[in-house]
């Protein structure tokens, strides 16, 4: 075994290890790599739900009803507010009913968990996912 590197098992579902093999090996992974990545991922995603310190960037995606009185504005209102930490936001007509509102931000990780709890919040939002990275 190479120094600096721990082996372990992990039990699993075979038809959960299929899948993933099917795509790591489309991607050019070997289960190591790809269970490294995952790690890394798992980290990034949820490490910053706790982690109240720090530097780090990232974009929220929210998906919200456009029809809902109001909310364009409140949405504005919030960006505003966080400009700051807001970097760039686009936003897309998916149909005639939805948009998508991309959010690129950078600062203190406290800030960014507050912004996104308050773009969440607003009635007429219907999906929000926050990725971030550390640095």
């Amino acid at each position: 075994m190479a120094s600096g590197v721990t082996r372990f098992s992990v039990s699993v579902p075979p038809t959960l290890l299929k899948e993933f093999d099917d795509v790591i090996k489309i991607i050019g992974y070997d289960r190591s790599k790809a269970i490294q990545q995952a790690m890394r991922n798992f980290l990034n995603e949820y490490k910053w739900k706790y982690d109240e310190k720090g530097l780090a960037v990232g974009a929220i995606v929210l998906i919200y009803d456009h029809e809902v009185r109001g909310l364009e504005e409140g949405l504005t209102d919030i960006q505003h507010h966080y400009k700051d930490l807001i970097q760039s936001s686009i936003h897309i007509h998916l149909d005639e009913k939805n948009c998508l509102l991309q959010v690129v931000v950078k600062g203190e990780v406290l800030n960014i968990q507050r912004l996104a709890k308050e773009l969440m919040n607003k009635r007429g939002v219907k999906q929000i996912k926050l990725v971030t990275l550390s640095y």
